[in-house]
């Protein structure tokens, strides 16, 4: 196998016609339900596939929701709506706070920050970002919180992974009740409910079971980021989406894919994990991508890593046969 920095390039119309039959196959013969449910974040890969299932399905066969709470960054909306107006796209927009704050998620949450930093006086923003980068020499990763307070003033800590686990569990919930009106919608109107979810966030479980990956059909989960962006391109995803910083958007304060969760860009990612899914050599990966085989290696180390801790997610669940 001939590994090059090019091996992701996809030809776009011939993947957005495989993926196109894909998405026919599975709505109308599989699940014979009459079109499609996706919720649009006003992130790449949301718009993606609202482009695919309304150029396979038609407008009139597939429904936006627009799903934010009151730590959504405004711009996710923004974009989401100028989005589905461009497809001419038929959208129900859902605020989620007053369904969080019933389930005490920002209580139960800012408690656990609040004996981080007691100190501090809320309302505070705040995210979670990994110590160090992918590539970096060895080093213990871990959870690092940063706050801000409304005069900009910023304070960081390690998380104990007690409070890490507590913190996750609260920010999953957000996804978790966006899955419950999806399919709430999608069974009022007898339609799938449309996944957004990537081959890099798959691989390294960069999701919520029973969140964003509680859904029927997986349009783009073949894809690497970088390729779901190819075909943006292709499909005429609006430009604001597109140069947009990939981001979680379920923290107060702005963070990154890159800085809350994977360590390095998608770009140099993805060549990554395609090489260690292809049992590519250490020396050869290191030659085409320009690194060490230290590096290399780290990554390859840290890739594995998250995807076994991660298997859980990508299973039925357990049972005896």
């Amino acid at each position: 196998m001939i590994f090059s920095k090019t091996v992701l390039n996809v030809m776009a119309e011939e993947e957005i016609r495989r993926v196109s039959g894909f998405i026919r196959e599975s709505t109308f013969k599989k699940f014979t339900r009459r079109g499609a449910v996706v919720g649009l974040s006003g992130g790449v890969d949301s718009a993606v596939v609202a482009e695919l299932l309304v150029h396979t399905l038609g407008r009139e066969r597939v429904l936006g929701l627009l799903l934010p709470e009151k730590e959504s960054n405004p711009i996710s909306t923004e974009y989401g709506i100028k989005q589905a107006e461009k497809l001419g796209l038929k959208t129900v927009l859902i605020d989620i706070t007053d369904r969080l704050k019933t389930l005490k998620v920002y209580e139960e949450r800012d408690s656990v920050i609040g004996d981080i930093f007691p100190e501090s006086e809320s309302p505070l923003r705040f995210h979670v970002t990994l110590s160090r980068a992918l590539l970096d020499k060895e080093s213990i990763t871990y959870p690092k919180i940063t706050i801000e307070d409304d005069q900009g003033r910023r304070k960081s800590k390690r998380i104990s992974s007690r409070d890490w686990l507590r913190i996750s569990a609260c920010q999953n919930m957000k996804q978790r009740v966006r899955m419950v009106e999806l399919y709430h919608h999608a069974e009022k109107n007898h339609y799938v409910v449309a996944g957004t979810t990537n081959k890099t966030e798959v691989s390294q479980g960069f999701f919520v079971k029973y969140g964003d990956g509680g859904v029927d059909i997986e349009p783009i989960s073949h894809l690497y980021k970088t390729q779901v962006y190819k075909l943006a391109k292709g499909l005429g995803v609006i430009e604001e989406i597109i140069l947009r910083q990939p981001s979680p958007d379920t923290y107060s304060l702005p963070v990154t894919d890159k800085d809350f969760y994977f360590g390095i860009d998608y770009e140099l990612l993805d060549l990554l994990l395609y090489a260690y899914h292809n049992n590519i050599d250490l020396d050869e990966t290191a030659k085409v991508l320009d690194l060490t085989r230290d590096q290399v290696k780290r990554a390859f180390r840290e890739l594995e890593a998250k995807e076994r801790a991660s298997w859980h997610l990508r299973q039925l669940p357990l049972s005896l046969r």
